[in-house]
């Protein structure tokens, strides 16, 4: 497909969208708004799905890339919540996902601040965990369950910990992600293919009960968008759009550390945080070299950003946590970026830590908001919002659909094939790999151009921001960003692409 082909299909849905009364319009392409239209498109309702950015812009990129099922939940007596979450982890791994979402061991180091006591508590927890697991069908061959390690077995996986005092470990394992903003780029393509029109750089200005007020961000121009419903699926910024919503936004802070930083880091980390009972910071290393390290929960009172600022005082606090466990501390010019999403929760007492992570959707004039929850449940999320616009609009539909619909790329894995390949496309990797042979110069940590070529080509990426900061994350480190942006710009100057 090239540049025109592309200009003028882009052009012809937005004059399609635009002439059109549709069933269901979303509002927002995170997770959440990707699974909407999805889930509503697949129930044969005719739908557009709209973002003033792109997709996976918002919260949605910014997470601690886990699947979990909801341990921290149980400890404060949410079952419901942690039953939740461990069944639709269970679905990611076993059907939708499962060439996006896979297990991975995580270490709670026992050292001198871990009281026996503690480690009792937690190990229990664990098997809590695991109950919940086996409960949601969840097979032990996909998620193994809890252990204990011995001292010289823990600093196999981790020898970057401190060996004084350290007793061993707890082994758990929960689901991770390889990319948060491959998921929601997978949703959104599975919701094209049935049928949704998603189109990304259209800003709802004003939502009604008949649609909305929509601006095309590329061309200035304004248009009204006609549908039955509206689902407004915009994350912390909901109550732009719906007044009627009060939410308590909170900042989840990651530190994003050089490759080499933590060095024969293979298992995650959960490091307890002083002074709480029942907090982790979450270390975690990729497949690049980098170690993600988090997560803070601040409030957030101020004005809600389209890219939240870090401060300071959230990488120190990080920094702290974290050298409490290693044997050699991590200094700041290890810290190569920093990153943080920001929590749609609903308004309530006490601290943004203890507010509950359960999802709600609200209905009121024609307008259906889903707010709170997490990645892990944006299917659910999304089910019950499509379920209240479509009761409440008296909508012609079907029961949902998306238990059993596999996203794409989540056939088997074709052999032959890189492995890195492999586990970002699925079984996709065959047909990016005939690209990546084509054009295998590498634009910055292993991704070539063939690979972002294939993202303007079939996953809607339209400049450099797309390609490097979500449909690959080199843009994590602003150098690495800086080094690929020659590279990136002249792929999309030869693609035609704006």
């Amino acid at each position: 497909m090239d540049s025109s082909l592309n200009a003028r299909r882009r052009s012809r849905e937005l004059r399609q969208v635009a002439e059109e009364r549709l069933d269901v319009l979303v509002v927002g392409l995170g997770a959440t708004g990707a699974g909407a239209a999805l889930d509503a498109a697949s129930r044969g309702l005719s739908v557009a799905a709209i973002d003033a950015h792109d997709l996976a812009f918002g919260t949605s990129r910014w997470s601690s890339k886990m699947i979990h099922g909801g341990l921290r939940y149980l400890a404060k007596g949410q079952v419901d919540v942690a039953y939740e979450s461990a069944v639709e982890r269970g679905i990611l791994l076993r059907t939708t996902a499962p060439h996006l979402v896979a297990a991975h061991p995580y270490l709670l180091p026992l050292t001198k601040e871990v009281s026996r006591r503690q480690a009792a508590l937690v190990m229990s927890g664990y098997r809590l965990g695991d109950s919940l697991r086996a409960a949601a069908r969840t097979p032990r061959r996909l998620l193994p369950g809890p252990t204990r390690l011995n001292a010289a077995r823990t600093r196999t996986l981790a020898p970057v910990l401190d060996g004084d005092g350290l007793r061993g470990a707890l082994l758990s394992w929960d689901g991770r992600l390889l990319d948060d903003a491959r998921l929601v780029v997978a949703v959104a393509r599975t919701a094209a293919a049935h049928g949704a029109r998603v189109l990304t750089r259209c800003r709802a200005l004003r939502l009604t009960d008949r649609g909305a007020l929509v601006r095309d961000e590329l061309t200035g121009e304004e248009f009204d968008v006609r549908a039955k419903v509206v689902i407004n699926a915009t994350g912390v910024w909901a109550g732009t759009l719906d007044p009627e919503v009060e939410l308590r936004p909170s900042r989840g802070t990651h530190l994003v550390l050089a490759p080499g930083t933590l060095p024969g880091l293979t298992a995650g980390m959960h490091v307890p945080i002083p002074g709480e009972s029942n907090r982790f910071a979450l270390v975690l290393p990729q497949r690049d070299g980098r170690v993600h390290v988090g997560l803070t929960d601040e409030p957030v009172d101020e004005p809600v950003p389209d890219v939240p600022e870090v401060p300071e005082e959230d990488v120190r606090t990080l920094l702290e946590v974290l050298n409490g466990v290693l044997e050699t501390q991590v200094t700041r010019e290890a810290v190569a970026g920093v990153y943080a999403g920001l929590r749609p929760l609903l308004a309530g007492d006490g601290r943004t830590a203890d507010i509950s992570r359960r999802h709600a959707v609200l209905w009121h004039d024609g307008l259906v908001t889903v707010v709170g929850g997490k990645l892990t449940t944006y299917r659910r999320m999304a089910e019950d919002a499509v379920d209240r616009a479509v009761s409440s609009a008296k909508l012609l539909a079907g029961r949902c659909r998306t238990r059993r619909i596999p996203l794409a790329g989540a056939g088997p894995r074709p052999s032959g094939v890189p492995h890195r390949l492999a586990e970002r496309y699925g079984s996709e990797a065959e047909a990016v790999h005939e690209l990546v042979k084509a054009h295998p110069e590498e634009v910055g940590l292993g991704v070539t151009e063939g690979e972002l070529i294939w993202s303007i080509r079939h996953e809607g990426a339209l400049d450099e921001g797309d390609l490097l900061d979500r449909r690959t994350r080199i843009g994590l480190i602003k150098q690495d960003r800086d080094r690929a942006l020659a590279a990136t710009r002249d792929v999309l100057d030869r693609t035609g692409r704006i």
